[in-house]
């Protein structure tokens, strides 16, 4: 892009080709289609280089949570019913994933998600303003084991900055690993974020909105360790 880079908090150091997100492949079923044609139209945000307006794109002013990369959608959902105070936008690229959440929202009743199909990063850049969310969900991302893929975690310092620029006062990041050497790495990245403050001394007890996945229970089954990390914005 040729555009100037953005000046917000975090985002000249984010630098454009790095992305929140890598594609893989995968099919669409037909319902999953479905859902994504006949749900799209009322839960589906168009990506915009300009802010966007939560009351009208939800039809009411609540707290606003964005949750990066929300899989299948399963605990997207279960979350949401937990919460129907609050307001959830959820960025996701994966077709197939959007279409099964949309689905889920069609079978279950639940209003209070939106969704944009679009990298993280820019959305937060452009579509939200600094202070407009209330917390962040960042679930189980792509732990890039192999040491020279490291770089390519979600959870580097430039991001951290531009997600604490845009949380209000007492707003919290939440995230969650099954993956202890990423789980240490986001400990020390979050906690080098000024404007953030830990919740625990390390890792946070899990809290009873995060509900448990089918995959992450098999993992507990096995002896696999599940990492916990809130923290608020000063």
């Amino acid at each position: 892009m040729n555009d100037p880079a953005p000046t917000t908090p975090g985002a000249d150091a984010h630098p454009r080709r790095i992305r929140s997100f890598v594609l893989r492949a995968g099919r669409t079923t037909s319902g999953q289609s479905k859902a994504l044609a006949e749900l799209g139209p009322r839960y589906l945000i168009d990506y915009a280089t300009a802010p966007l307006d939560a009351q009208a794109a939800f039809g009411r002013a609540a707290p606003l949570i964005l949750e990066i990369g929300f899989g299948m959608g399963e605990a997207t959902a279960q979350i949401a019913q937990t919460r129907p105070g609050d307001n959830f936008l959820c960025c996701e690229v994966h077709e197939p994933g959007v279409g099964a959440l949309l689905r889920r929202i069609g079978e279950q009743g639940i209003t209070n998600i939106r969704i944009v199909r679009h990298d993280a990063v820019e959305v937060l850049t452009h579509m939200l303003a600094p202070g407009q969310l209330d917390g962040v969900h960042i679930f189980f991302p792509d732990p890039w084991h192999k040491k020279r893929h490291h770089k390519r975690r979600l959870i580097q310092p430039p991001l951290v900055a531009l997600l604490a620029s845009r949380l209000r006062r007492g707003g919290y990041l939440h995230c969650a690993t099954d993956w202890q050497p990423y789980a240490e790495q986001m400990l020390q990245v979050l906690g080098a974020e000024p404007l953030l403050a830990n919740t625990a001394r390390d890792w946070a007890e899990r809290p009873a909105y995060r509900p448990l996945t089918k995959f992450e229970n098999r993992g507990l089954r096995l002896g696999h360790g599940v990492w916990d990390l809130i923290f608020l914005r000063h």
